[in-house]
């Protein structure tokens, strides 16, 4: 069996894979939400949902940095990793491990079509059918509530010394339009670096601090105050914003009970 990942990677299986290592949290999750977790064998120390898995599956690391004689000795069938989310210098290392199959993740789009993609490799087409419809249902159902609703324009903080937004061509920027808001910073590209200085952050009706990859706290709040007393700050789950896969399936609902 022959499939491509979405890098366009041809990936060539000659049975079901039965022992997987997942180095994505929010894919961990999808495979779990699609029947896998008896087929999972490893997992980061970040794949927090569900979170007993790290009690019963091996944890070989974090997403940038894994433990490569461990991975070994799982004896996977397939390593899943992220264009993003992983190094170059990993997938490298893994390659001569077990077959790796890369997602590339910046639309609701490419996560439909990755649930579709692990439905096939794993045989499990109907259940990833099934998330496909409902995660569908849940977009058409919030998109269908906010018609008339007028885009407020946000920023989203990922991260703090250096200060760092979610910009364009990112999965963050694409859950920003989701939630029916403008990204002031949508025509620089990715994760830009500012400060507090920087003109466009007076253009944003709000401001957003990610509990992830950062994890801002309230606290955090009180220096942003400081600099806009004005703008309405607040904490936001970075999870519903970042994690694609099945957390798309709680992302609208946190939308509009959060924010409308």
């Amino acid at each position: 069996m022959k499939y491509l990942d979405q890098l366009n990677r041809s990936v060539e299986l000659e049975h079901t894979p039965k022992r997987i290592v997942s180095l994505v949290p929010s894919q961990t999750e999808l495979l779990v939400d699609l029947g896998l977790e008896n087929q999972l064998v490893g997992v980061t120390k970040f794949c927090v949902h569900p979170n007993h898995l790290r009690e019963h599956k091996t944890v070989v690391g974090g997403t940038k940095q894994v433990n490569i004689e461990k991975i070994k000795g799982l004896k996977p069938d397939i390593i899943l990793c992220n264009k993003e989310e992983n190094t170059k210098e990993i997938i490298e290392d893994l390659e001569d491990v077990a077959l790796i199959h890369i997602s590339d993740v910046d639309t609701v789009e490419d996560c439909l079509e990755l649930i579709k993609m692990y439905g096939s490799i794993f045989n499990s087409s109907k259940n990833a059918s099934d998330l496909i419809v409902a995660i569908t249902t849940e977009r058409q159902k919030f998109q269908s509530v906010l018609q008339s609703t007028r885009k407020k324009k946000v920023v989203c903080f990922i991260w703090k010394n250096p200060w760092m937004v979610a910009a364009s061509n990112t999965f963050i920027n694409t859950m920003i339009t989701e939630a029916s808001f403008s990204n002031v910073f949508e025509n620089e590209a990715r994760y830009p670096e500012i400060d507090l200085e920087h003109p466009k952050l007076k253009e944003a009706d709000l401001i957003f601090l990610s509990s992830e990859p950062y994890p801002f706290k309230t606290k955090d709040i009180d220096a942003f105050r400081e600099k806009f007393p004005l703008k309405d700050i607040s904490i936001v789950d970075g999870e519903m914003f970042s994690w694609y896969g099945s957390r798309l399936l709680k992302s609208y609902e946190y939308f509009q009970t959060s924010f409308y």
